[in-house]
């Protein structure tokens, strides 16, 4: 049986020093930033993912539920790899233990990569058949990384063909205090758009004027140069 152990030995032999300083900066671990207290060690995804697919079958969920809570950001990255491949290959009763374990942790999922890896791949699937309202818990939260959470799980529903909810919690997060909501909400908004644009228009519609503008840049991306000078000059 796997144990974190042998998981922290296998992250810390690709660990790059060099690559960690550079981590550090890029997630904003640095004193001030929104990941301060963080710890970097320099491993790259691919190579996370890969050590995630050597572990996710053995590694139990009792320890991967400790690599989370380590603080080291490749740990807690690599163990949310773990989760979203079990929760895609399990089970109903282990999908709603990693969907608990998650949702319990989101201190610990506390910057957009960790939230961006696991949100559209656990929280949102598990909820595609079931009562949403916790999405407007999180969004209520105090805490950025929930907010985060609730937008970039409707990237689940967007695949379904189902919008509701993104607008919803677009409209309630119009003025968030953080451009890492603004940001999700924008490419969630965008995602409605590259499925239907009509959708993603007639919101834009109603609220284009109020939105942050890093929000509305992210929704308009994909959008045609005319038109999305139009929206960023406010004559739509």
């Amino acid at each position: 049986m796997a144990t974190v152990a042998d998981v922290r030995r296998e992250l810390t032999r690709l660990a790059d020093p060099r690559r960690a300083a550079d981590v550090s900066r890029f997630l904003q671990m640095t004193p001030g930033g929104y990941g301060e207290g963080d710890r970097a060690i320099g491993v790259p995804v691919p190579d996370q993912r890969r050590v995630a697919g050597r572990y996710w079958r053995d590694l139990p969920l009792s320890e991967t539920a400790t690599l989370l809570r380590s603080g080291v950001h490749e740990e807690r990255l690599t163990s949310l790899f773990i989760l979203v491949r079990r929760f895609a290959k399990g089970a109903e009763a282990d999908r709603a233990e990693i969907f608990d374990l998650v949702l319990a942790s989101t201190v610990h999922i506390n910057n957009w990569d960790l939230v961006d890896s696991s949100a559209p791949y656990v929280v949102g699937p598990w909820l595609l058949d079931k009562d949403r309202s916790v999405l407007d818990r999180l969004a209520g939260s105090s805490l950025v990384w929930d907010r985060r959470i609730a937008v970039m799980a409707t990237f689940a529903f967007i695949r379904a063909g189902d919008f509701y909810w993104t607008f919803r919690l677009g409209e309630r997060l119009l003025h968030d205090p953080h451009d890492l909501v603004h940001k999700a909400v924008g490419w969630m908004l965008r995602e409605v758009g590259n499925r239907d644009r009509a959708a993603a228009e007639a919101f834009l519609a109603r609220h284009h004027r109020a939105m942050p503008r890093v929000m509305l840049r992210y929704a308009i991306e994909k959008f045609e140069p005319e038109r999305r000078r139009a929206y960023l000059s406010g004559v739509v």
